[in-house]
């Protein structure tokens, strides 16, 4: 038997990480760290408030959604520890835990980490979850398997200087296939693979898109190449990210995106975008960097007993279950079973019983869909009456996977800050209507359903066929919950994405109404076609859609159960709290100026344990927030990281309130020099002064208090 301990399965930096949260979590309750500072470090470490107070939602970081069995019960043995006993499947490939004491994640984390999930970088100004096809590597239809791509990304950056304070959020994608299947048409970063003979030899690269978005004004993203070798794409994206850090907006949230970075009016631009990340190649410290996936073999798999089944079994649901839930791989003799799990919810004891129905009939491999639901891959044909008559003990084996009778939602006003409406209480009253009124739609995988519950589209509400999103309408002095309606998003016949129209509000009881009238009557005009839904909202157009749904619109009669939310058994009161995607709300120039010293701290450290592009990238930022200290405390406010150099070498050193030669010249260094010893050491010195000058100046300045700063521009 091993005698390794937990922490003996916890990587040191890892280990460092739970230490600091706990010291962290102490100084908070102490009352030496300011609450919404706080908040900016907890939730890049995976801990985000939720709706209820006093509890914390634990989100975890699984690049691709990959888990093994003894991953999922370890899930799941946590769940009942430190949560409800509900695992959340999100569209982002993640798993969460709710209602989690603030004083227990540390605890949480270490756990999670013994058993090799992480929750480092998951929320927070940082790079997400990576996300990816759940049937990479076993796809008909790929060029390659792209897990060991996504996993090596993820590995790269993970903790990594350039992507842990930035603006906003970075979100990648990578599909399987033309058919864009992790939608990587509305990410920061979409890759989609290719192959291509260069001299006589193929070579695996991908197309690449950049600066898609969803949220309250959507963006399709741009192409930046047809074709980029897969031995530059940690690179492009490392200078991507620095030039997001250095131009990417600040101040204003709303704008702090990649896809408004690269608009072509209001922003960089692409062209302009793509310059300045070949201009910061110079400062990378691996200008190529080769991935190689091993050779992909048949994974071991449990021996099969071809015993008869021991437990009777709904052949007819068998059948369509198959027919629809089930895909044969590239892997010939072998299949796939995607499993349907209703709002994204699985229990904990579920999930302990599927993980030990995966151990017995297909590879160790579970991924987290797309969809909120799951994947289990390397299934031999012998064994798929045997899993279904396992799953469906379960509730597991409903057919209808990413069909219109699975419905994607967000938790909604479950536990979301954000959420005006409930989402995941309209998700069964229409699954409900669907399974009883449209039989025959079940398992039409051209016709999708996804739910928000307010505007910022975690339920991907506006890339569906038909999609909803919280909102309220106000009817004299009361206020009803109500759903805004969009229609004709989702991916074309060759993987274009579309972005679904506005087209009315209802009253959010309404909704199975509108869903009827809208089904019922592109049912009557394709009339046993096979039209796709996107193209029949583009013939008809928005208006017609309008007009045949404004009839429930009337709120001249409404009834008094439609003052309550799904769900709800009291009057609807919108409760929209504050998001927690960013940083700070306030600080003070000292507190901003020991935040440069905490960055210089952490360059020393990197150059003496000979990571130099680290230690470089450290010693940049500490330079950059100590000059915003002095601008902040001078009234001039910022917004980018370029803004800050260019306005403190106009207004601080040309005006010599700081003896500094050149601090635009210096401090852009970064992006003019190999990432060398002599280098990190020179330009880690220039940091070390000009930290000692900033220091100075503040002692000197005249003033009775610290200057209290708002938090818009303490985010430069």
């Amino acid at each position: 038997m091993s005698s390794l301990s937990k922490k003996d399965l916890i990587n040191p930096e890892a280990q460092e990480d739970i230490k600091e949260l706990k010291t962290k979590i102490d100084l908070f309750k102490d009352g030496k760290i300011d609450e919404e500072r706080f908040k900016a470090f907890r939730l890049a470490r995976g801990v985000y408030g939720q709706r209820q107070q006093g509890v914390q939602m634990f989100r975890t970081k699984i690049p691709y959604g990959k888990l093994t069995t003894d991953q999922l019960s370890v899930l799941a043995d946590l769940s009942d520890q430190f949560s409800t006993g509900n695992l959340h499947l999100t569209t982002r490939q993640n798993i969460q835990l709710h209602y989690v004491n603030l004083d227990d994640s540390p605890q949480l984390w270490e756990e999670l980490e013994a058993a090799g999930i992480t929750g480092r970088e998951a929320c927070g100004n940082t790079l997400r979850n990576i996300t990816a096809s759940p049937a990479a590597g076993i796809d008909p239809q790929e060029p390659f398997d792209v897990s060991p791509y996504v996993q090596a990304v993820f590995e790269y950056f993970l903790r990594y200087p350039v992507n842990q304070e930035m603006g906003r959020k970075i979100k990648i994608a990578f599909s399987s296939s033309d058919k864009d299947d992790a939608y990587g048409f509305i990410h920061d970063f979409g890759f989609i693979p290719k192959t291509k003979l260069i001299d006589g030899k193929e070579v695996r690269g991908f197309r690449v898109l950049i600066g898609g978005g969803l949220g309250a004004q959507p963006f399709t993203a741009q192409e930046a190449f047809d074709f980029l070798p897969s031995d530059q794409l940690i690179p492009f994206i490392e200078s991507g990210l620095r030039v997001f850090d250095r131009y990417g907006e600040r101040e204003k949230r709303f704008k702090a995106r990649m896809k408004y970075l690269i608009e072509p009016k209001r922003g960089l631009g692409l062209e302009a975008f793509l310059e300045l990340a070949e201009k910061e190649r110079t400062a990378l410290p691996f200008p190529v960097y080769s991935i190689n996936p091993e050779q992909q073999d048949i994974p071991e798999l449990p021996k099969f007993n071809r015993e008869k089944l021991s437990r009777e079994f709904d052949r007819i649901k068998f059948e369509k279950w198959r027919a629809i839930n089930v895909f044969e791989q590239k892997q010939k003799g072998f299949y796939a079973a995607q499993v349907k799990v209703a709002k994204g919810d699985i229990h904990s004891d579920t999930a302990r019983k599927l993980s030990s129905i995966v151990k017995k009939y297909a590879a160790n491999d579970i991924r987290i869909t797309i969809n909120q639901g799951l994947l289990l891959k390397f299934i031999p044909s012998l064994h798929l009456p045997h899993l279904f008559a396992e799953l469906d003990e379960l509730g597991l084996a409903e057919p209808g996977f990413d069909s219109f009778a699975d419905i994607t939602s967000c938790p909604g006003t479950d536990t979301c800050n954000l959420a005006v409406t409930n989402s995941t209480g309209l998700t069964v009253e229409l699954e409900k209507l669907i399974s009883k009124d449209y039989p025959e739609l079940v398992g039409d995988k051209n016709l999708h359903i996804k739910i928000s519950g307010c505007m910022n589209s975690c339920g991907q509400h506006m890339i569906a066929d038909i999609g909803f999103h919280g909102s309220s309408i106000r009817n004299g002095d009361k206020v009803l919950p109500a759903m805004q309606i969009v229609l004709g998003g989702g991916l074309d016949e060759n993987g274009n994405g579309l972005i679904a129209e506005k087209v009315i509000k209802l009253p959010t009881k309404r909704i199975p109404r509108a869903l009827k009238t809208i089904i019922d009557d592109f049912q009557a005009f394709k009339s046993g076609g096979n039209e796709k839904f996107h193209r029949y909202f583009k013939q008809q157009g928005k208006r017609y859609f309008y007009d045949i749904l404004k009839p429930l619109a009337d709120t001249s009669a409404i009834l008094p159960e439609e003052y309550l939310d799904w769900g709800a058994d009291s009057e609807f009161i919108p409760e929209i709290g504050t998001g927690e995607c960013a940083g700070v709300s306030l600080d003070v120039i000292g507190t901003i100026i020991k935040d440069a010293g905490e960055k210089l701290e952490k360059s020393n450290k990197e150059l003496y344990q000979g990571r130099y592009a680290h230690s470089i990238y450290f010693a940049y930022s500490s330079m950059i927030i100590a000059a915003k200290a002095v601008l902040l405390s001078l009234d001039i406010s910022c917004n980018t990281h370029a803004g800050i150099i260019n306005d403190f070498q106009k207004h601080v050193v040309d005006e010599n309130k700081i003896a500094w030669t050149d601090f635009k010249t210096s401090v852009l260094e970064i992006n003019k020099n190999n990432p060398t010893v002599d280098f990190a050491t020179k330009y880690n010195s220039e940091a070390s002064e000009f930290f000692k000058k900033i220091n100075d100046f503040r002692a000197n300045q005249i003033s009775n208090f610290d200057k209290v700063v708002v938090s818009e521009h303490y985010k430069a």
